[in-house]
This record gives structure tokens, C-alpha cells and sequence, in this order.
């Protein structure tokens, strides 16, 4: 196989949660852009067509499904209509996720709840319904933090929680899932973007507190961190199994 023909998707299908707004949409564009048809899932399903018309731009078929991945049966219905529309299932991107920033002794049980519920819970859900439509094997990605890893300084227990979680659900399912299924599982982790998630903390904070910080000396772009799914979601990383990308323009390293 060329080198570059590594980087394409061609005849695959991807499923993409959380694909309404940022990481989403340039994930989904990126898949669609190398030859993969796109599933598209989220709660606001409203915002689901913009993104469905960068897919169908690229020349790809595209549905979108109001999904909500904290509910296991949703998630199951996801992966049920994209091999009844698609054909067929071969890569997941666990993008979906929401963020909290309470201080630990004022964060209620149900803050804290509704973030494990979606960001961890909600991407084994996903992960699950996915892997049972991979008949002839895959590949799925998972969009941890480096608040996993390395802490900004910012109220983050239950965010960071579900993304540290999220970090060791790749490695199991990696471990459980690749000899026996075929099914590669490998995680990025992404460090500070400018998306609708962080957009208030980018405005008020972020020049200040945390791009003198970061090595490259700037925020990362969608389009960066959707490469490096690219990457692991198709046959460029097919010795790639249970690993996490970190893609933080050097972050962490500081």
C-alpha cells in the first residue's frame, strides 16, 4: 500500500458523537474529506445539518441522529442506523462531552454525576454499540484532555476525573478488543483549543494564564487536533493499539 493511501478512508464508515460543534465538525470534515461516510451524533440535533453539509461537500453521505450517549440505548440506536443507512460501522470518534469548572467543596454529587455520566460513562455506552457493529473489525477513538494528565490550575475534579477514566477505558478496551475483535482502540488528548467548550475561559484567561505556557506559543486549531484522529482511526496507525496522543502544542512538557 502507498504510504499516503495510509491516511485515506475510502468505503469506511465513521460514527462521530458530540459532531454539532467544535471538535466535532472538524473531525467529521477531516474522516469525510479522506473517503469516509459519517454518522453524526449529538443532543442538538438543530446543528447537526451544517455539519452533515460539510460531509455531503466532501462528496460523502452523511446522517445525523439526535443521540444523548449518557442513555445506553441511544447510543445503541446510533450505531443501529448507521449500518441500516451506511452499510456498515468501522470507526467511532467518542467526541461527545461536556466540562464543569466548580470549586471541590461546592460541587454537588449531581454535578458531579452528570459530568462522569456523559464524558466516561456515555463513552463506554458508545463504545460498546459501536464494537457490536464492527463486524469485519475497526477502530475507535476516544478524545480524552490533558486534564487527565496535568492540571491547569482550574476547578476541574470532575472533568478531569472522567477524562483520566476515559484514558483507562482505552487501554481495556484496547487489551480486550484488538486480538479478539479486530478493533483498535487508542485515545488523543488534546490540550487547549479555541471551541464553544472553552470559549469563555479563552476570552477572559487563556492569553494569560496558559500560551506562555505552551511551547508552540499559541491556542491549537480544530483542524490539528482532527488530524491526529485522522491518523489513528485509519491504516496509517494499524500497529497502533490502547495508546493516547497527546496533542497540546508541547503543554505538558513544561
Amino acid at each position: 500500500m502507498p504510504i499516503l493511501d495510509r491516511f485515506r478512508l475510502d468505503g469506511k464508515v465513521a460514527i462521530v458523537t458530540g459532531a454539532s460543534s467544535g471538535f466535532g465538525v472538524g473531525i467529521a470534515r477531516a474522516l469525510a474529506e479522506a473517503g469516509a461516510d459519517v454518522a453524526l451524533g449529538a443532543r442538538r440535533v438543530d446543528r447537526l445539518d451544517a455539519t452533515r453539509e460539510l460531509v455531503e461537500r466532501a462528496g460523502r453521505r452523511a446522517i445525523a441522529v439526535g443521540t444523548d450517549i449518557a442513555d445506553p440505548e441511544a447510543c445503541q440506536a446510533l450505531a443501529d442506523a448507521t449500518v441500516e443507512r451506511l452499510g456498515r460501522a468501522d470507526i467511532l470518534v467518542n467526541n461527545a462531552g461536556v466540562a464543569t469548572a466548580i470549586p471541590a467543596l461546592r460541587e454537588s454529587p449531581e454535578d458531579f454525576r452528570a459530568v462522569i455520566d456523559v464524558n466516561l460513562l456515555g463513552s463506554y455506552w458508545m463504545a460498546q454499540a459501536a464494537a457490536r457493529a464492527m463486524s469485519d473489525g475497526g477502530s475507535i477513538v476516544n478524545v480524552s484532555s490533558i486534564t487527565a494528565i496535568h492540571s491547569l490550575g482550574l476547578p476541574h475534579a470532575a472533568y478531569a476525573s472522567s477524562k483520566g477514566g476515559l484514558l483507562a477505558l482505552t487501554r481495556d478496551l484496547a487489551q480486550q478488543w484488538t486480538g479478539r475483535r479486530r478493533i483498535r482502540v487508542n485515545a488523543v488528548v488534546p490540550g487547549l483549543f479555541a471551541t464553544e467548550m472553552t470559549a469563555d475561559y479563552v476570552a477572559d484567561r487563556a492569553e494569560a494564564d496558559q500560551v506562555p505556557r505552551i511551547p508552540v506559543g499559541r491556542l491549537g486549531e480544530v483542524e490539528e487536533l482532527a488530524a491526529a484522529v485522522l491518523f489513528l482511526a485509519g491504516d496509517a496507525a494499524s500497529y497502533i493499539t490502547g495508546e493516547a496522543l497527546v496533542v497540546d502544542g508541547g503543554r505538558t512538557i513544561i
